[in-house]
């Protein structure tokens, strides 16, 4: 079950980026709204789930209506090509699949004996299979982020997790008869906790940070791929790997150095990962990417799990659930929510046409241009605009010019290189053929001597630099691919500015926050 679950998450949300980007031409501002739907759901999901799930269904059966549905949605969605059809059906998507991971975690835990010790071990196949659906992607090549192939693997992994979950053990519904609140579900009664200084400072600092850490989950696949990363979705799972290593020494860690501490570690990590970024951009070096890729176990270990710790440490027995649901709330809801809008505002800045280009990345064969791309190429200086459409490309014929005298049709000796296209002549062409043109409005006539390969071109819709960036300058140019190269974000200032409130944050957070450890039991002499 945690296998499929995660196998399903991770299968379209680390690739959805480079897609809508890439293939569907979305803008960045777009792609923030797209990621922002994980967090919308987040916020919406308690609702469903305290209110409907846990009082009127078995658990395992609600479990199979969601999953059924989140694969007739994902259907669709593989199948959209305009953001005003694919935004609405991706909510609706997130929408049934984030209820089912706290419903994944309540069927699990109601059959364990002791889910101290056998939950984390059922858990860790969540992060297993996070990793195979990179693995398995990895496997596609170019087709990962190049069609919709992630999102029909997200459908038929939901339609199995469906059908699987009629096979999981009964688990009635948990709250049935009881009566439930708003304030209940979204854990509001946590709010009391917010009376000691500390807490509502760390519930402040968790939700900031999430802006600028949103950041990597919308648009660090988007920046891999700029840099000549080929299998990004199986580089991406090098920080799963990572994870499941910080898991095992975080004890460590909190023994050492405590709550507090650790939790600035977390943020730091973040923010040297970002600084990693920053330096693979400028060098043009792959060691940092993979580097801080490297990163998210601590990352994500000391920053997400040691939340859940802390909150748990804090909180008393009676409200210890409703305020774990509270920090949910406002890191992997709110915080994310904000986030990904944030994110995508921002690359949105740093991207041509609204920022001028100082990196580009060069045409790789099976890569090709699609109508839509901003293109440079060089003419003495540098030219900008976007594809408007692609030519297969004319062959060019070799034309061996005659002259008109009173005899007739004399070959002159000269040739010229002319567009097939532009020749008079019907059916098919041929070595030897006889063709007519137009030449300065008037006629002039040859022989075709050999034919001459051409490639193919694109024509575009130039752009020039106006205030603000760039705009069209309504002219066209037909330029041939194997010129042009596409502009590259300004990651370096993206990744830059993420790193310094990053570390703003934490400088805060380490000069105002208080924790104290409680003293270990006196043990009787």
């Amino acid at each position: 079950m945690m296998f499929l679950q995660f196998f399903i998450w991770s299968v379209w949300f680390v690739t959805m980026g480079p897609y809508l980007r890439d293939v569907l031409k979305f803008t960045p501002q777009q792609i923030g709204l797209a990621y922002n739907s994980t967090g919308l759901a987040a916020m919406i999901s308690p609702f469903f789930v305290g209110m409907v799930a846990d009082r009127f269904f078995a658990t395992e059966k609600i479990l199979a209506v969601l999953h059924l549905a989140g694969a007739a949605l994902m259907f669709a969605i593989s199948r959209a090509t305009s953001f005003e059809v694919f935004y609405p059906l991706l909510i609706g998507y997130t929408l049934c699949f984030m209820p089912t991971l706290a419903l994944a975690n309540t069927l699990a835990l109601k059959q364990m004996t002791d889910p101290g010790k056998q939950f984390s071990r059922v858990v860790v196949f969540g992060t297993i299979g996070w990793i195979a659906a990179g693995q398995l992607l990895g496997l596609f090549g170019a087709r990962a982020t190049g069609s919709p192939i992630s999102f029909q693997l997200a459908c038929a992994a939901s339609f199995v997790m469906g059908l699987y979950s009629l096979c999981l053990p009964h688990t009635p519904p948990k709250g049935a008869g009881q009566k439930v609140t708003a304030r209940d579900i979204l854990g509001l009664d946590a709010l009391q906790l917010l009376k000691e200084p500390s807490f509502a400072l760390f519930v402040i600092v968790a939700f900031l940070f999430c802006i600028p850490l949103n950041l990597y989950f919308s648009f660090a696949p988007s920046f891999l791929g700029d840099f000549g990363v080929a299998n990004i979705p199986g580089t991406m799972t090098l920080g799963q790997v990572s994870e499941m290593f910080f898991m095992v020494v975080m004890p460590f860690f909190l023994a050492h150095l405590g709550i507090k501490w650790v939790f600035a570690l977390g943020m730091l990590g973040w923010s040297l990962r970002y600084l990693l970024f920053y330096l693979g951009y400028g060098s043009g070096g792959m060691a940092p990417l993979y580097g801080g890729v490297a990163m998210h176990g601590i990352c994500y270990v000391f920053f997400f799990v040691l939340a859940y710790i802390y909150v748990d440490k804090k909180a008393p027995e009676a409200i210890r659930t409703k305020a774990q649901g509270f920090i949910s709330l406002v890191t992997l809801g709110a915080g994310f929510f904000v986030g990904a809008n944030v994110s995508g505002w921002l690359v949105q800045n740093y991207s041509f046409p609204n920022a001028e280009p100082a990196k580009f990345k060069v045409i790789q064969k099976g890569a090709p241009l699609r109508a839509g791309d901003f293109v440079m190429w060089e003419s003495g200086q540098a030219n900008f605009g976007v594809v408007a459409g692609i030519s297969a490309g004319e062959p060019n014929a070799s034309v061996a010019l005659y002259k008109i005298e009173e005899s007739g049709f004399v070959a002159t000796g000269q040739t010229n290189s002319l567009p097939v296209n532009t020749l008079a002549k019907a059916i098919l062409w041929a070595k030897g053929d006889y063709v007519k043109w137009d030449r300065q409005g008037a006629p002039a006539y040859g022989k075709i001597s050999k034919f001459e390969a051409s490639g193919p071109a694109a024509v575009v819709d130039v752009y020039e630099k106006q205030a603000g960036g760039f705009k069209s300058s309504g002219k066209t140019e037909t330029v041939p691919l194997v010129a042009l190269a596409k502009p590259i974000t300004l990651w370096g200032q993206v990744w830059l500015l993420a790193a310094i409130s990053g570390l703003v944050i934490l400088v805060v957070f380490s000069l105002l926050f208080k924790h104290t450890e409680p003293a270990p039991p006196k043990q009787q002499s």
